[in-house]
């Protein structure tokens, strides 16, 4: 994977590319938008917990392809308010330290999501190069 930074374009706001390439022949995964639910239907309280959980759960979809982080090419991230974006911008630059090439990222802040007590959806684009 090649990371597009352009100078003539302003440098990302925290840890993630403007583009990602991914050559050719690459195997592909698309997640669904994951929320901060535990397998026991549990809901940790706050943004920057239930980004934690998000996260947690796609590890275990990248694990189920025998894919890791480093081959994660895109983050789609959702929160219900701007007083959660700090709480789910810790969790994300904790979850891609040391991502070489940082994977790109969009966050958007949305009315909500299906129930009132979610406040942070994640969706991920990866790809293993052969």
């Amino acid at each position: 994977m090649k990371s597009h930074t352009p100078p003539e374009i302003r440098p990302p706001f925290a840890h993630y590319s403007h583009g990602i390439e991914v050559g050719p022949g690459a195997r592909w995964l698309f997640s669904s938008g994951q929320l901060g639910l535990a397998p026991d239907d549990s809901l940790p309280e706050g943004a920057e917990a239930q980004a934690e959980r998000a996260f947690a759960n796609l590890d275990a979809v990248l694990a189920s392809a025998g894919m890791t982080r480093a081959d994660v090419v895109r983050l789609n991230s959702f929160v219900t308010a701007r007083e959660h974006m700090a709480g789910y911008m810790a969790a994300r630059d904790r979850w891609v330290a040391g991502l070489d090439p940082a994977p790109a990222s969009t966050l958007v802040i949305v009315a909500g999501f299906t129930r009132p007590e979610f406040v942070v959806e994640i969706e991920m684009t990866a790809a293993r190069e052969p």
